[in-house]
């Protein structure tokens, strides 16, 4: 499991994320910027927490199918539309991530205020980097063993 940094001097992070993180070794996964659309192309038109909510949904379904959960993500990057959105985004996170990170460990998470996205009705996007734990069964190659030299 991932371990927070909290450096020398530094206060408690602002919200819900973490200074930095350190990662167990595995496979990185990395999330493509999901968005608040549902599999049929629906979007909540100009709301905020919906839209956030189901982009973070969309990401948790990434890293489930990559063989990882949230509690894996050791990174988020969000880019919002609209500063006035930055409550509603932070509302929605307070819902959800105490079911995605119950032992309150957050991933570091930078939120970028930006222009537009790829298409004007979307007003949230989330990346992710997780880390997939290496797996116990996993086969590790063997090399054949040497002969001892006479």
């Amino acid at each position: 499991m991932a371990k927070p940094i909290l450096p020398k001097g530094f206060g408690a992070p602002l919200g819900m994320y973490s200074h930095g993180m350190i990662a167990p070794g595995g496979e990185l996964l990395v999330v493509a910027g999901q968005v608040g659309m549902t599999a049929d192309g629906q979007v909540a038109l100009g709301d905020v927490v919906a839209q956030t909510k189901r982009a973070l949904e969309n990401v948790r379904a990434v890293v489930e199918a990559g063989g990882a959960t949230m509690r894996d993500v050791i990174r988020l990057q969000t880019f919002l539309t609209r500063a006035d959105d930055i409550s509603g985004f932070m509302k929605a996170r307070g819902e959800l991530f105490p079911e995605y990170f119950p032992d309150r460990v957050y991933p570091p998470n930078t939120l970028l205020v930006v222009s537009r996205l790829v298409r004007p009705e979307l007003l949230v996007e989330i990346e992710a980097i997780a880390v997939r734990p290496r797996r116990a069964t996993a086969r590790r190659s063997r090399k054949p063993a040497r002969r001892p030299r006479r």
